[in-house]
């Protein structure tokens, strides 16, 4: 079997033709390595990290010096940072990579019921919500789940008032990994998560969601501009909640 070459790259006690080992050379395999552990470095590195991997004698300020010299004129400079080494974007294409992250907005226990609500019960009304919770749906709530983009006004149901109807978008499938709504769990994959403990009515069911953009037959469309039809929404409970408190 061949035996595996060793490294080609000269060391301190490599002997060339001449029998000198070659000061350039040892020069640029530091050179390579000091680049290489530079690349590598999740941190910035100090001038002891590189004599850890060099010896004593290693030129290692006038490594550096070349190094921060040939790659000045590029897209990746060599920083002296805190006195230690890294490599940096250079500063006159930093707003290149300048990208917005926006922060993922914790949802309150009452906007993850009502989320579940309407993933399952769309399209569903505010107060078609605020029966299945058993509790009144605070006007923010809504907002709230409308500015993630995961729930979106469908239309208007046919009835009194005519009160907006909300189902889920796109985003939301996205947001939790789903290829459609049919791939929410059904009861019995809800019951072997725990999610329901003790014995349930024997009416209950967990109903087969639908997301279809297509309007049913109880809902007409939103003709009006969205803006009109929440703030509609917002003065409706708003004044069911002035209502509530009268007669209390």
């Amino acid at each position: 079997m061949t035996e595996m070459a060793s490294s080609s790259l000269p060391n301190e006690d490599t002997e060339f033709e001449d029998g000198v080992a070659t000061r350039d050379a040892v020069f640029f395999r530091d050179k390579r390595i000091v680049e290489a552990l530079l690349f590598a470095s999740e941190r910035p590195l100090a001038v002891e990290d590189f004599r850890f991997h060099l010896g004593k004698k290693a030129q290692i300020d006038a490594i550096l010096a070349q190094l921060a010299a040939d790659f000045a004129p590029r897209g990746v400079n060599l920083k002296n940072v805190a006195g230690k080494w890294a490599l940096r974007t250079a500063e006159d294409l930093g707003y290149l990579l300048i990208r917005e992250k926006h922060e993922p907005r914790k949802l309150s226990r009452a906007a993850m019921e009502t989320l579940a609500i309407v993933a399952y019960h769309q399209p569903v009304t505010r107060a078609e919500i605020e029966d299945i919770r058993g509790v009144a749906t605070s006007k923010g709530t809504l907002d709230v789940l409308l500015e993630t983009g995961w729930v979106r006004l469908r239309g208007r149901r046919k009835a009194p008032g005519r009160p907006v109807t909300y189902g889920t978008t796109e985003a939301f499938l996205v947001q939790f990994g789903l290829q459609a709504i049919t791939e929410l769990p059904g009861l019995a994959e809800l019951k072997g998560a725990g999610f329901f403990d003790g014995r349930l009515p024997a009416n209950f069911n967990v109903p087969e969601p639908s997301d279809s953009s297509e309007l049913q037959a109880d809902e007409d469309p939103l003709e009006e501009d969205l803006f009109v039809a929440i703030s509609e929404e917002r003065l409706g409970a708003e004044e069911e909640r002035l209502e509530a408190e009268a007669g209390e």
